[in-house]
C-alpha cells in the first residue's frame, strides 16, 4: 500500500487508478502529510456491498445495532412483523 499527495493525485489520477486497479493494492491519499482518503480497487460484482460497508451512516447504524444486541435490547422478528402489519 502506497501513499500519494493530493496534488500528485490530481496530476496523475489516471496512472494511480490504473496502478490500483492492476495491483489491487490501495493508495492512501494525503493532504499536508495526513491521510484523508483512499483509492481502492472495486469489484463490480460487489459494488453495492462495498458502498454500504463504507457509508458512514450505515456503519453507525451497524454499531448501534450491535450495541443494542449486546445490551439485550432486542425483540423477536415476529413481534416486529406483527407491529408493521397492524400499522399497515
Amino acid at each position: 500500500m502506497g501513499t500519494i499527495g493530493i496534488r500528485d493525485l490530481s496530476r496523475n489520477a489516471s496512472r494511480v487508478i490504473d496502478q490500483v486497479s492492476s495491483t489491487g493494492s490501495p493508495m492512501i491519499v494525503t493532504k499536508h502529510g495526513r491521510p484523508v482518503a483512499a483509492v481502492v480497487a472495486v469489484d463490480p460484482d460487489a459494488l453495492e456491498d462495498f458502498v454500504l460497508a463504507t457509508a458512514p451512516e450505515y456503519a453507525a447504524a451497524r454499531r448501534a445495532a450491535d450495541a443494542d444486541l449486546a445490551a439485550g435490547r432486542t425483540r423477536p422478528a415476529a413481534a416486529v412483523f406483527d407491529q408493521i402489519r397492524r400499522k399497515g
